[in-house]
């Protein structure tokens, strides 16, 4: 299996990472995408994926760090500072032996609002940095990942535009979906991937949701544990790592009544595609 967004690069996972990587090898979770979400932890990706083969890194600019504030995550409580997007900073680091694969996670976050910030002034500066982001994915011929929360609409706006003028040829993948099935079907229409998170498993995960899963085609599906976030039943209020994206798998074979196999087996092809995973099949992790 591929976990398709996790962030071994966090503080979370200073302490314990190869044990992390060990555990999710021996459930069969051998390879993993850490997107970055500001130029720190962009920087740190790119260092773990030239350090071990079976991980990739992902750079980009994550719209809450736009600005200086405090973030409750309920996993984690952190501070962010205002951090302005320098195009060739982040293009630097998208060498041609970086493995970095994607640019994100970045998009729009209305979720969380900076002190004395209107709503309308938070819009306006996330969709600029993300029109940067996409101009960056285009001139790499990168894919991207998408972070959305309570801006879907606003997300489909420019994305539709934006790909109505040429940019992000190589499509991407809206991360920890969470939206309708209208939303969804937008979404796929531009040839975008949809990603799910342990959130499928939750107890109280709302009904649309699992629609969305049963009506989307297995062959626009991804899997990811957004670790150390979103930990899936069996496993809640315990740290999140990739091993545990095992049980989106599951859940996503018991959603569309299908093999587990079926699912593992499709959903890494997906990711090879869109992420275009040199050798994935022969990837062995050093240690």
């Amino acid at each position: 299996m591929v976990d398709t967004h996790c962030h071994l690069n966090f503080r979370a996972f200073k302490d314990d990472l190869e044990a992390c990587l060990s555990r999710a090898s021996e459930v069969g979770v051998n390879y993993m995408i850490n997107p970055g979400s500001q130029y720190d932890t962009s920087k740190r990706s790119v260092e773990l994926a030239k350090k071990y083969d079976n991980l990739y890194a992902a750079i980009g600019l994550h719209p809450i760090h736009l600005f200086a504030m405090e973030v409750d995550e309920g996993e984690d409580h952190f501070a962010t500072r205002a951090e302005v997007f320098d195009y060739e900073k982040y293009r630097d680091l998208a060498k041609p032996d970086s493995k970095v694969v994607a640019i994100g996670e970045c998009g729009l976050d209305y979720f969380h609002l900076p002190p004395g910030r209107t709503i309308a002034e938070v819009r306006a500066v996330q969709i600029e940095l993300l029109k940067q982001q996409i101009k960056l994915a285009t001139d790499l011929n990168l894919p991207m990942i998408f972070h959305c929360r309570e801006a879907y609409e606003d997300l489909l706006e420019v994305l539709q535009a934006e790909v109505k003028q040429g940019q992000l040829p190589q499509g991407g993948v809206v991360h920890c979906f969470l939206g309708d099935r209208e939303q969804a079907q937008a979404f796929l229409d531009l040839g975008l991937l949809l990603s799910f998170t342990g959130i499928i498993t939750f107890k109280n995960v709302k009904p649309e949701l699992i629609e969305v899963i049963k009506q989307t085609p297995l062959d626009k599906i991804m899997i990811e544990t957004d670790a150390p976030y979103l930990a899936p039943a069996p496993h809640r209020g315990q740290r999140n790592e990739p091993a545990f994206v095992a049980e989106v798998a599951k859940k996503i074979a018991d959603i569309k009544g299908i093999s587990l196999a079926e699912v593992d087996k499709t959903t890494t092809e997906n990711a090879q595609r869109l992420f275009r995973l040199s050798s994935l099949s022969q990837a062995q992790r050093r240690l």
